[in-house]
């Protein structure tokens, strides 16, 4: 009971920290990340507010989820109706930022925000978001790499947000090279006794090649974990 507690705490906190993320990026003007690009462009054209139009595409990509056979959890729900909410409100009472270096500081501190709301949102364990479903769903489908279907997708829903008219900016160019490192840091520093609440912990990680990691040399110690046999 506890545990399911602080999964589902660590679930609402990422993703209301996620959508206060995208409220920041907003508001700071500089450029966003891919999906939000498509959503705000998307938002401007139909008059929608851009957390409904966050909400529609996420339906929308679950719809998608049907041929490829995938299962939503709670934590895929949440992620539509929670971020929908959260950055809506979030946009309500945020102030326009006058200077560039106020705007400069707002994009850094929302890319930032952003990485930790992953680790807690994604990491609870409680399903995944529609557009991070879509994803795997696509790669477990067709045999392609997790990076040709994540950079297919993201340069698609790029081009028709820009052409819709959402924010392009060195702030996209921020997060896209940024958001990886920052998660992967994120994940460093985070006590351990957190990451097990939050389910990171529990999962054993997959190798995206065999080339990533070499076997562990016969004469070294054995590694404690009996489940590991190579070292990354």
């Amino acid at each position: 009971m506890k545990r399911g507690f602080a999964r589902g705490a660590a679930l609402l906190i990422g993703l209301i920290g996620y959508g206060f993320s995208m409220a920041v990026m907003v508001r700071s003007g500089l450029g966003l990340d891919p999906w939000d690009v498509f959503h705000q462009g998307l938002a401007n054209r139909t008059g929608m507010t851009i957390g409904i139009a966050t909400a529609v595409v996420g339906v929308a990509v679950l719809l998608a989820w049907i041929p490829l056979r995938n299962r939503p959890g709670i934590g895929t729900v949440a992620n539509v109706v929670v971020i929908a909410i959260t950055v809506d409100a979030a946009l309500a009472f945020l102030p326009e930022p006058t200077g560039l270096p106020v705007r400069v500081a707002m994009m850094v501190g929302a890319v930032l925000l952003n990485a930790v709301s992953t680790v807690l949102y994604i990491g609870a364990g409680l399903g995944p978001g529609p557009r991070d479903g879509l994803m795997t769903g696509l790669v477990a489908r067709t045999g392609l790499s997790v990076r040709l279907v994540r950079t297919s997708i993201e340069a698609t829903v790029l081009a028709v947000g820009w052409l819709l008219g959402g924010t392009v900016g060195i702030g996209t160019v921020v997060y896209a090279f940024g958001i990886g490192p920052l998660v992967q840091l994120t994940l460093r520093v985070t006590p351990q006794r957190w990451l097990a609440v939050s389910g990171w912990a529990v999962v054993t990680p997959r190798l995206t090649t065999m080339g990533e990691c070499q076997p562990t040399p016969a004469t070294e110690k054995a590694p404690q974990n009996p489940r590991s046999t190579q070292t990354c």
